[in-house]
């Protein structure tokens, strides 16, 4: 509230439905690209952007290359101002340009991240935003088996959690993905496992499953030691072959029209379309995926290596 009547009120980009009935005179949307339903968020706020003489909305975002961020560049109506990371460098830490700008520049992830552009997909990733926007959903069919897969990180790094299931239609299975649980990079080890329980408990899955080339042991002990962990079905996987060939097989089912995603996962939607083996680092968010749609998929027509 401000003292001469306004009112602000701030609404998620999870529950469009928040936005159906309010009416505005402004917006301020940040990170539209990250939101899990960006399209129907922008459809339902703009129903009620309404009042005043000129109705207007402010967005900022990394313009990640999804498809309200390019409908909202090509509108006549949108007037787009763009920046570097460079250009704010003064009220960064010094610390921080120099770590960014030795990982990141000369990257494709570095000219989105670093210098505002939209990418266009890396021809050589073999999942694209088309193949994952024509499989996506907002509902699922019921699902008989619902997994939380972990990529533990080695050291320090991220540890990647997906949460997925799997359904039937019209006699063939199919998987979901649900959530998507990553810690952030650094994150103690009882931080990621609380969260992979707790995502294990909130779904009602059948199987915590974790890869265990690096962690080992180490793993299933931070799991049982958690609030919630000494109760969870774990089982553990171990890499044979390179990440891209486990992959291969599940974005396979992207093209045939047998996994979805539900709603938008932006951070593992950018490893899947970005990921080029060797030239970048270890896509965590990824191989949780791939970890949970294989195990879900056994037995299924389609067989998935290890």
């Amino acid at each position: 509230m401000w003292p001469n009547g306004s009112a602000a009120t701030i609404y998620s980009g999870d529950e469009p439905d928040q936005l159906r009935g309010p009416q505005h005179h402004r917006a301020w949307v940040d990170e539209l690209a990250k939101f899990r339903y960006p399209q129907e968020t922008w459809d339902m706020l703009e129903m009620g952007l309404r009042l005043g003489d000129s109705p207007q909305v402010v967005v900022t975002s990394t313009p990640r290359p999804i498809p309200i961020i390019k409908r909202l560049v090509a509108d006549s109506q949108t007037v787009v101002t763009t920046g570097s990371t460079y250009e704010n460098k003064e009220n960064l830490s010094e610390r921080f340009i120099q770590r960014v700008v030795e990982r990141y520049e000369g990257t494709r992830l570095g000219q989105q991240e670093l210098h505002g552009q939209i990418l266009d997909d890396d021809p050589r990733a073999l999942w694209n935003r088309a193949l994952l926007e024509t499989s996506r959903v907002t509902q699922t069919p019921d699902l008989y088996r619902i997994i939380v897969a972990i990529d533990p990180p080695a050291t320090t790094g991220q540890a990647g959690i997906i949460v997925a299931g799997v359904g039937r239609i019209d006699d063939q299975d199919h998987v979901y993905v649900l959530d998507d649980v990553t810690t952030e990079e650094g994150a103690k080890p009882d931080v990621w496992a609380s969260a992979a329980v707790g995502a294990y408990h909130k779904w009602g899955a059948d199987t915590l499953v974790a890869e265990i080339n690096n962690g080992g042991d180490m793993v299933e002990r931070v799991i049982r030691t958690v609030p919630g962990g000494k109760v969870v079905n774990y089982q553990t996987v171990r890499a044979t072959r390179g990440k891209y060939t486990r992959a291969e097989p599940v974005c396979a089912l992207w093209e045939q029209g047998r996994a979805h995603m539900v709603g938008y996962y932006s951070d593992l939607e950018e490893q899947l379309c970005s990921y080029v083996p060797g030239e970048s680092d270890s896509p965590d968010r990824l191989d949780a995926m791939v970890w949970g749609a294989t195990l879900l998929m056994e037995g299924a027509a389609v067989s998935l290596f290890l």
